[in-house]
């Protein structure tokens, strides 16, 4: 039994490893697509076919629509976003499980810290194909929502994965997180904030950060014991 639980684990860190590879071997063919120009057609396409043809300023669909894309993409905000982390922080500390409070704060920091520095980086302008239906002040490229929506559920959602122990539902925790920060995206392309490719990049390095933070708990867990004391918190 212990010799199966090991090759689990060395065969999650493989795939897990490949699939970080993967990712990040996307996102650097996006942004070199994105660099060279090559998505700039695709992308003033697909913000004015989700415009009026006789108003730009105007989305298309119900008018609830815009209402609820402006309501979606709040959830990937920094106010929202710092708020679901502080929350999450603080029940852990409050349950006694302070290296994994740390853990969340550093995992969900790192994410902001590495989106500034991709905007600083690629300073793709926001787009100027359609009115802006919300106000914007950063860069573009990537989209922040998008990537940080992305760090931040999906890692919470793989921390959750770790003390349930239904496959169902370790299943629904990762699909509910994975369709919020879809939703978060799709609605800065909605609102004409953002390119698609922009929210693609942001989801490419969300995915792979969220990714990289499982990888490096599961490797704390196999030194600490740290599922342990989770589950030990937890109960308590």
């Amino acid at each position: 039994m212990a010799v199966r639980t090991r090759d689990r684990t060395e065969l999650a860190f493989l795939v897990g490893g490949l699939l970080l590879v993967l990712l990040v071997l996307g996102f650097a063919g996006v942004s070199d697509l994105v660099l060279e120009g090559e998505t700039q057609p695709f992308d003033d396409r697909v913000l004015r076919a989700l415009r009026r043809a006789d108003d730009p300023s105007l989305p298309v669909g119900p008018a609830w629509l815009r209402g609820a894309a402006l309501d979606i993409t709040a959830l990937g905000s920094a106010s929202v976003l710092g708020l679901v982390v502080a929350a999450i922080a603080g029940f852990l500390l409050l349950q006694g499980l302070r290296r994994m409070a740390l853990f969340v704060f550093v995992a969900s920091a790192g994410g902001w810290l590495l989106n500034s520095l991709l905007k600083a980086l690629f300073h793709r302008p926001r787009p100027d194909v359609v009115p802006h239906l919300r106000e914007v002040m950063t860069l573009s490229f990537p989209s922040g929502h998008a990537m940080t929506s992305a760090a931040v559920y999906l890692t919470l959602a793989a921390l959750m994965m770790r003390v349930v122990d239904r496959r169902a539902t370790k299943v629904y925790c990762m699909s509910f997180a994975m369709l919020l920060a879809g939703l978060v995206g799709a609605s800065r392309v909605y609102l004409g904030v953002h390119y698609p490719t922009d929210v693609l990049a942001g989801w490419l390095v969300g995915l792979s950060w969220a990714l990289l933070c499982w990888l490096v708990e599961r490797a704390i867990e196999r030194r600490t014991g740290l599922s342990r004391d989770v589950r030990r918190g937890l109960d308590a």
